[in-house]
């Protein structure tokens, strides 16, 4: 199956490049390109991308808003967005919204295809430092029901998804097969009521289930 993906940037330079790196792998294809929110949001719904690149800096409508507009269509399509630096605002907002993951400008191309096809599987794009520091700087200590509901050993593989293992990673640590992992992921997400695991992760630590210090 070859994964479909549109590329949201208001740089046109930027669109080229990543239009090139995307293009030249087997399996992948740019369907459509945008120059600020509101095209995304047109070429998705009209393109039915599975990865929309994005931005998290966008004329017209701001790529947090974008995103939850994206998100709130049928059958969305996951999320990374791009950004110059790792501590921005609107990436944490991006973060509690729904997104994938995100991206550095200055990530190495192979990084860009590999994110593709990681949150294509149920995995996310998740900088551990990085998320510590934004939910340290914009941490409310927020209830979040769902985390007293979670079984001891949700609450451990929640605290290896905040560390930012993968389901093959969190399968070693905790000695258990890929299916029961998937399982507990599905059950976390559930739970705390995450569209994708960088909200759980999110969760955790606004609530202090797990601390950023």
């Amino acid at each position: 199956m070859t994964l479909r993906v549109v590329i949201a940037d208001d740089e046109d330079l930027t669109r080229t490049g990543l239009r090139i790196i995307i293009d030249s792998e087997p399996g992948l294809t740019v369907v459509g390109e945008a120059a600020d929110g509101a095209g995304a949001l047109t070429a998705t719904r009209e393109l039915r991308p599975d990865v929309v690149l994005m931005d998290v800096r966008m004329p017209a409508v701001d790529g947090v808003q974008t995103v939850r507009r994206l998100l709130s269509l049928p059958g969305p399509p996951k999320i990374i967005v791009i950004t110059t630096f790792g501590n921005d605002d609107l990436v944490y907002e991006a973060l509690r919204a729904g997104v994938s993951g995100f991206l550095l400008r200055r990530t190495h191309p192979d990084e860009f295809i590999r994110a593709i096809r990681t949150v294509t599987t149920g995995d996310c794009l998740l900088f551990p430092s990085a998320v510590r520091t934004l939910a340290a700087l914009h941490g409310d200590g927020r209830t979040v029901p769902g985390i007293g509901r979670l079984t001891e050993r949700e609450g451990d593989v929640l605290r290896l998804m905040a560390r930012g293992l993968s389901n093959d990673e969190i399968a070693t640590e905790l000695a258990v097969g890929m299916d029961t992992v998937r399982t507990h992921v599905s059950d976390v997400l559930a739970k705390l009521g995450a569209r994708e695991r960088p909200q759980a992760v999110i969760a955790a630590y606004e609530s202090g289930f797990v601390s950023p210090r």
